[in-house]
């Protein structure tokens, strides 16, 4: 009797998703409460429930030490079995057994991250958490640590990273002195700290020594696919390419697939910072057909943002606004974050075309969705602050640009800073946009990311025409046009008058034959060659060493928040430093202005603004 009854339980749990409102499920409806009947008339329906779910919970636990060849089997069979899971989950929370309970929901991240269940993986954990309270005797410091740990990894992946959780789990290992343990928790904090990059880094680096002493390739291939992650939202590709490529081949060496094609897809970012983006366009591309194939809807999403952004950077309009409108879709399943960040990508496609209301409202959807205060708002704010100064908003715009710049490093601060240097433009700054321009150049540069330097290179020329360096002007035009050739970069549309009016100021001023000249001078320099060209002017206008004119544009955006009234540790966080760094800018401005205190600071800001 009873295994015919369990029979019957484990056959009822089984509902799909999509047939709730079908014979079906009123058939399978009619067979649970029947076997609930019987289950109790003989009075074993607990002892039921709880095989039930100790053989979920044992088919879930092999999901958190995977052999390699059978891993993507046992997450296809979780998926299969979700709704048996479920209520193995259930029946663990009903029965206040919340170890159980936080187990199960530990041991399917697996499931969550590789079949974009994110959302009710978080659901998991925070409602045994909550039921937990932190003080149930029965829950091993472990089991909590490692539920905490596994929370913070959840929340990274949909912009709500707070090192709380970690930090707290991160005590316990500690204090545990158990090293797979830690290993875990340092993964966790350094995927909560994803956009503090000097906190990431180091939390990478200690979990990476404990996985390689450890043994433990599968962690090992997690933590080096996040930390090449961390790398990717600093604009540095030359150290995502480091890190990538060490995770994808052991990755692919263990049959990660999952962690695999999270790092080719930084690889594929990688090409696009660099400015190859015909060839960044190809992986971006059999990326998704494998996560089609593999039902990895997260990565799926994530790398349609990413193709949207080379196919408009290429000048492919229309494909950059078809994969962004999918990309739109596909997120709906993924919750609000990710509609808004599938938004971002419909901005630079509607730039690129020059629809200046559809970049509006696309940048206004991204805002909802993705958040005032995440990183990766920080990371596309450039983008907002251009949709709205050519939709004719001056201010918003600089509001949008020195967020972007005050927030970002490497390639993304190269591009904030080119977006500033445009405002500039508009509100008759020319000074502060040349300033800004050849800050992005030195940006790009650094660490070799020229996707958008061209643009850098014509907002400078633009400028340096105007102040009748017609030559000079006319060369930084000719290497901008030779630098977007190899990788296929055009100019959005939306700057094509302003660039037209600019190429005929300068060539009325020299006249054809002269400017031609000036223009193929400057197209036979190299990438490199063009930079340092435009950088040689940087020389002539040196920033002094002492007085407003000499501090750097982070010291000018910290001294801009203190006079907003932020704290130390509140200006590292909207800066997504540290609390340290930021005390070493502000002794460098009072050195620079001759200044003792903040209240000092804060008093000549006002008035020197």
């Amino acid at each position: 009797m009873l295994d015919q009854l369990t029979l019957l339980v484990d056959k009822s749990l089984v509902v799909s998703e999509d047939s709730r409102h079908g014979t079906r499920y009123r058939l399978l409806e009619t067979v649970r409460q029947y076997a609930q009947e019987k289950l109790g008339e003989s009075g074993e329906a607990v002892a039921v429930r709880v095989r039930h779910r100790d053989h979920y919970t044992a088919m879930a636990a092999l999901l958190d030490s995977p052999a390699p060849e059978e891993h993507e089997q046992r997450v296809e069979q979780a998926q299969t079995e979700i709704d048996n899971l479920r209520a193995a989950f259930a029946w663990s929370m009903e029965s206040a057994d919340i170890e159980q309970a936080l187990r199960l929901a530990s041991a399917l991240q697996p499931l969550w991250l590789t079949r974009g269940r994110i959302q009710e993986g978080l659901a998991w954990v925070e409602v045994a958490l909550a039921r937990h309270g932190g003080i149930d005797p029965e829950v091993s410091a472990a089991v909590r640590a490692q539920a905490l740990a596994n929370k913070a990894v959840l929340d990274s992946w949909v912009g709500a990273a707070s090192t709380t959780e970690a930090d707290e789990a991160l005590a316990v290992a500690r204090e545990l002195d158990d090293p797979a343990l830690l290993a875990r928790v340092l993964y966790a904090c350094g995927c909560a700290a994803v956009f503090n990059n000097e906190a990431a880094q180091r939390y990478f680096a200690e979990a990476l020594d404990l996985a390689r002493a450890l043994g433990d390739r599968w962690r090992l291939s997690q933590i080096l696919s996040r930390q090449s992650h961390a790398a990717f939202v600093t604009g540095d590709p030359i150290t995502v390419r480091a890190i990538a490529e060490e995770g994808r081949d052991l990755a692919d060496a263990i049959g990660d697939r999952f962690e695999s094609r999270q790092c080719r897809f930084r690889l594929a970012g990688a090409q696009c910072f660099e400015g190859d983006l015909a060839g960044a366009i190809s992986p971006c591309r059999e990326l998704l057909a494998e996560a089609e194939a593999d039902h990895d809807v997260m990565l799926r999403v994530i790398v349609l943002l990413t193709l949207g952004h080379a196919e408009a950077y290429h000048g492919d309009t229309d494909a950059a606004r078809a994969t962004a409108e999918t990309a739109i879709e596909a997120a709906a399943e993924l919750g609000e974050y990710y509609v808004g960040a599938a938004n971002t990508a419909l901005v630079v496609a509607a730039l690129a075309a020059g629809d200046v209301v559809l970049a509006v409202d696309a940048a206004d959807a991204a805002f909802q969705g993705i958040g005032a205060e995440t990183g990766t708002m920080a990371l596309n704010s450039a983008y907002f602050a251009q949709a709205v100064l050519a939709h004719g908003d001056i201010e918003t715009a600089r509001r949008w640009a020195d967020d972007a710049v005050a927030a970002t490093t490497g390639w993304y601060r190269a591009v904030a800073l080119t977006t500033r240097a445009r405002v500039a433009v508009a509100q008759g700054e020319p000074e502060l946009a040349e300033r800004d321009a050849r800050d992005a150049l030195a940006c790009a540069a650094g660490v070799k990311a020229y996707t958008g330097a061209p643009d850098t290179l014509e907002v400078l020329a633009g400028l340096v025409g105007r102040a009748r360096g017609h030559h000079e002007a006319a060369r930084l035009f000719g290497a901008a046009d030779a630098m977007r050739r190899p990788g296929g970069e055009v100019r959005f549309k939306i700057y094509d008058s302003d660039y037209e009016r600019s190429i005929a100021a300068v060539r009325d001023a020299m006249g054809d034959s002269d400017f031609d000249a000036a223009w193929a001078e400057g197209a036979a320099l190299s990438t490199d060659e063009a930079v340092a060209y435009a950088q040689r002017g940087r020389g002539e206008r040196k920033r002094p060493a002492s007085g407003w004119a000499s501090l750097t544009p982070t010291e000018l955006d910290v001294v801009r928040l203190v006079s907003e009234g932020l704290s130390n540790s509140g200006i590292a966080t909207r800066l997504f430093g540290s609390p340290r760094t930021v005390q070493s800018h502000l002794t460098h401005v009072y050195n620079k202005l001759g200044l003792a205190s903040r209240v000092q600071l804060a008093r000549e800001a006002t008035r020197y603004s």
